[in-house]
C-alpha cells in the first residue's frame, strides 16, 4: 500500500472527512476505483470504500465515502491513513513522485559527497520537505532539505539516488 494522506477529523454532520493530502493533487485521487483506509500506515487492516465525493475547502480537502453517512461513523475514521495499492495509483508526471519512492533513496550533493539516506518527508504548507539522516559517524546527523528546484538538482528512482545542492558541512 502507497500511503497518500491521512484522515485529520469528521467534516460536518453527514459523514464527511477532512482529509491531510501528503502531496501536491489529491484531485487526481477521484480516479481511483476505491479508496482504502488503514489505521497503522504499515499494517495489514486496510479496508476499501468506494468515493462518493471530493473537494477542496479553504486549505484543507473534505471526502464522503459510501457508507460513512454520518458524524458518528465519519469519529471512527478519524487518525486513519490513506493509500492505495500501487496499481491503482493515478501515474504522475516525469517530474513528480509519491513520497513512497523517495523513501530509502541515497542523497548526495554535487561534488558527490553522501549526506545520507531519505527517511521521510515532511508537508510544511510551503513545500515539501526532505528528512535526510546519516548514520556514517559516530553520531546520527538529520538534514532538513526543501524539495525544490534551486535544492534537489536531480532524482534517479530507478538509481536510487537524489542530487541536491547542497553542502556536507550545512
Amino acid at each position: 500500500m502507497i500511503v497518500l494522506g491521512r484522515v485529520i477529523a469528521p467534516y460536518g454532520v453527514r459523514g464527511w472527512l477532512k482529509l491531510r493530502p501528503f502531496g501536491d493533487d489529491p484531485a487526481a485521487w477521484r480516479g481511483m476505483p476505491q479508496w482504502w483506509l488503514g489505521a497503522n500506515a504499515a499494517g495489514s487492516d486496510w479496508q476499501a470504500f468506494a468515493l462518493e465525493g471530493l473537494r477542496q475547502h479553504s486549505a484543507a480537502w473534505i471526502a464522503k465515502l459510501v457508507g460513512i453517512d454520518d458524524r458518528g461513523a465519519a469519529e471512527g475514521l478519524a487518525g486513519r491513513f490513506v493509500g492505495a495499492p500501487r496499481e491503482e495509483l493515478p501515474s504522475n508526471a516525469g517530474d513528480e513522485y509519491y513520497w513512497a519512492d523517495l523513501i530509502g533513496l541515497d542523497v548526495v550533493n554535487e561534488q558527490g559527497e553522501s549526506l545520507g539516506s531519505i527517511d521521510s518527508l515532511v508537508e510544511t504548507g510551503a513545500h515539501q520537505v526532505l528528512v535526510v539522516k546519516d548514520s556514517g559517524r559516530d553520531e546520527l546527523i538529520e538534514r532538513l532539505l526543501p524539495f525544490i528546484a534551486q535544492v534537489v538538482k536531480g532524482v534517479d528512482v530507478a538509481g536510487g539516488r537524489v542530487v541536491v545542492a547542497w553542502q556536507k558541512d550545512w
